[in-house]
């Protein structure tokens, strides 16, 4: 078994969420918004596509701070009243840390011009939903068979081919949630996880960091490892051989919502930002290689998805982070401690 420490890129924009890097805000000589964005793919993306079409559209300057989702809800904690960007971008976890500590502006979603455009229960009063993810089971199917759950993971030809990540992110945390439950767990109970990856463990292929990964699985480390589906259309368009499986619990979806930072400095901004965000063209151009969101908007046609049409969704696995997050961290320094060693 390797385990793989975080890489480099993923080091600095952690470095920088902790203050080892000044994060500030521009000042804007006329109409600017500041936005955190998750570093990597949706940093590349939104420089791509969403700055300009910001700009054409709303003649608006958009200045992106890197940073993931944990380490947003720290910096506008630590801010107080002066938040260094305007916009949050977040998973549901955090999400719902945000509402929880008072860190958003009330939403008000009448002021989106595309509102119309997304699914009923994607918007409430406190952010909208930008984007869509599935979690599921990645394979090569060149080297094993499609395994049909989670609890093949666990079994050869599966488990010698395996990597496994932890709980750092919204997708390595739902998928092993899912794991401990066919084990006999539940959402708030991951022991049989633990129970289960010891006896397994030596045989494991590779630990790493999230960020990690899909590099990992690139260079034939492992062959099997859970993620989503834009990390495995990512994947296969480098000419890598990779499937998507749906477990035969289910697939897993949350959605990534977009919310107005208290005391935002540039609020009417903010809504034109994430107005174009979720604009038809925008979302279509976002979808396509290299990036593969998963729109929010509807009438945007699904393109290598396992899905016809956004609806098929709500029939997904979902998570109640209210009761995942306060246990998250502990399961966090327990795979660390117990697995990622």
């Amino acid at each position: 078994m390797t385990i793989h420490p975080m890489d480099r890129r993923a080091f600095i924009a952690g470095a920088a969420a902790a203050g080892g890097l000044a994060l500030t805000r521009p000042v804007w000589a006329k109409g600017g918004v500041t936005a955190a964005i998750y570093p990597g793919s949706w940093d590349d993306a939104y420089r791509s596509i969403v700055l300009p079409a910001l700009k054409r559209a709303h003649d608006v300057d958009l200045d992106m701070q890197p940073l993931f989702a944990l380490d947003q809800i720290a910096k506008v904690k630590a801010a107080r009243r002066a938040p260094p960007f305007d916009v949050f971008v977040l998973d549901p976890g955090p999400r719902v840390t945000g509402i929880n500590d008072g860190l958003f502006e009330k939403f008000d979603s009448k002021k989106l011009t595309n509102i119309s455009k997304l699914p009923e229960g994607l918007a409430d009063e406190w952010g909208v939903t930008v984007a869509a993810q599935v979690v599921g089971i990645a394979y090569n199917p060149k080297k094993v068979p499609a395994p049909k759950g989670w609890a093949d993971l666990f079994k050869e030809p599966w488990v010698s081919r395996l990597g496994l990540t932890g709980f750092q992110t919204t997708y390595g945390t739902v998928s092993i949630v899912e794991i401990a439950k066919v084990f006999g767990g539940s959402d708030t109970n991951v022991e049989p996880f633990f129970t289960e990856i010891k006896k397994v463990l030596p045989s494991v292929a590779s630990v790493g960091g999230p960020a990690a990964m899909p590099s990992l699985f690139q260079q034939g480390q492992c062959d099997v490892m859970y993620t989503n589906t834009q990390t495995v259309t990512t994947l296969r368009s480098r000419g890598v051989d990779i499937e998507f499986v749906k477990p035969e619990t289910g697939a897993i979806a949350f959605f990534t919502t977009m919310h107005i930072t208290k005391g935002a400095a540039e609020p009417a901004n903010a809504y034109k930002y994430i107005d174009t965000v979720i604009s038809k063209d925008v979302q279509a151009a976002l979808m396509k290689a290299p990036n593969y969101f998963i729109p929010a908007n509807k009438e945007v046609e699904l393109v290598d998805l396992p899905m016809k049409n956004l609806d098929e969704m709500s029939q997904y696995v979902r998570h109640d982070w209210s009761k995942l997050n306060p246990l998250r961290e502990g399961w966090i320094e327990r795979f660390n401690k117990e697995v990622a060693k």
